[in-house]
């Protein structure tokens, strides 16, 4: 079974600094076509900005996204995939949290962000797999041997 590591292993790290302003933040999750981005204090992982940070704490309120910093409106009670976590892992967490996205980190150490629709197709190919197995095994018909009716 796949890890979350192994997911996001090639993957660049995406990561903002709290004091960058939303207008900021949001150009630099366009440019990559990010729907989030960590957000680091030096090395370490201090909070989360989504789009729906930046839609519903910003825009929603008519704070000037020129004015207002990351950290003012950054998530920061994370929920956080560990590398050696399963897709399943990550999904139970995504469901519980009631998030779209999870940081990965490796001990203390942030490795990449993985999105739900990642692991989602991970399930979906996984199942579609099981579904071929399941086909072939229900439709197969033993040789027949001579001399047997």
């Amino acid at each position: 079974m796949k890890t979350i590591g192994s997911l996001v292993a090639d993957r660049e790290i995406y990561h903002l600094s709290s004091d960058l302003s939303v207008r900021e933040a949001s150009r630099y999750m366009t440019e990559r076509r990010v729907g989030a981005a960590s957000v680091l204090e030096g090395a370490r992982l201090v909070g989360i900005l989504s789009e729906r940070d930046i839609m519903g704490r910003v825009v929603a309120k008519g704070l000037d996204p020129d004015r207002t910093r990351v950290g003012d409106v950054m998530t920061r009670d994370l929920v956080v995939a560990s590398a050696a976590d399963t897709h399943e892992d990550g999904l139970r967490k995504m469901k519980q949290a009631g998030c779209r996205h999870l940081p990965v980190v490796e001990g203390d150490r942030l490795v990449g962000m993985v999105a739900q629709r990642d692991l989602l197709q991970i399930d979906l190919t996984e199942k579609d797999e099981e579904i071929r197995w399941l086909n072939a095994y229900i439709h197969f018909i033993p040789p027949v041997k001579e001399g047997t009716s």
